[in-house]
């Protein structure tokens, strides 16, 4: 089985500025690319996980979601950074509009996103890690049984203590990672 760490992404890959989705507003955080190279180095498969209810509210499009993460791709590829996946969730189950106004199993804490990319890549979720910046994504990894890193690059800059692990950056959560699951 392969081995992954899924990853969420305002906050933890860019600079989150509310509702991020213009391609002017995309800004690598700093040690992202460092961090993700070592990780894939390492083996792991590098999956994002999102809830974008700014689509659910109507203040963007999936189209707009689609050219953001396209050139998010981009950007990390001319670094040498390959995300091999991304899942997103564009529902909200009180703020959404039409379509978008349902109460899904994909939007963290609900492990609907990990589910699917586990059967996606033949992952077992044990061997997994979240890596995120609230309380959903550290909420989520636990269940769906994932090991899991609050990193303190987003808004919530008070430690989660449910987290297996808090990190400063993205580098010093790919150390962790990398160190824990040495084989002795």
């Amino acid at each position: 089985m392969d081995k992954a760490v899924f990853l969420d992404r305002d906050g933890t890959i860019n600079v989150d500025k509310g509702y991020t989705h213009k391609i002017e507003d995309l800004e690598i955080i700093p040690g992202v690319v460092e961090g993700l190279k070592l990780l894939q180095e390492s083996g792991y498969k590098l999956i994002i996980i999102t809830n974008q209810s700014g689509i659910a509210r109507g203040y963007f499009t999936e189209e707009d979601y689609f050219k953001f993460m396209k050139k998010m791709q981009e950007t990390l590829q001319m670094k040498v950074v390959t995300i091999n996946a991304e899942y997103f969730c564009p529902h909200h189950s009180e703020k959404g509009l039409g379509k978008y106004k349902i109460d899904c199993n994909c939007r963290k804490p609900k492990k609907g996103m990990l589910e699917e990319a586990a059967r996606d890549f033949n992952l077992n979720l044990k061997d997994c890690w979240m890596i995120g910046d609230h309380e959903s994504d550290i909420q989520v990894g636990k269940n769906a049984e994932c090991r899991t890193i609050h990193i303190l690059t987003g808004h919530v800059t008070v430690p989660i203590k449910e987290a297996d692990f808090i990190a400063r950056d993205m580098i010093e959560a790919a150390h962790y990672i990398i160190k824990t699951n040495k084989k002795p």
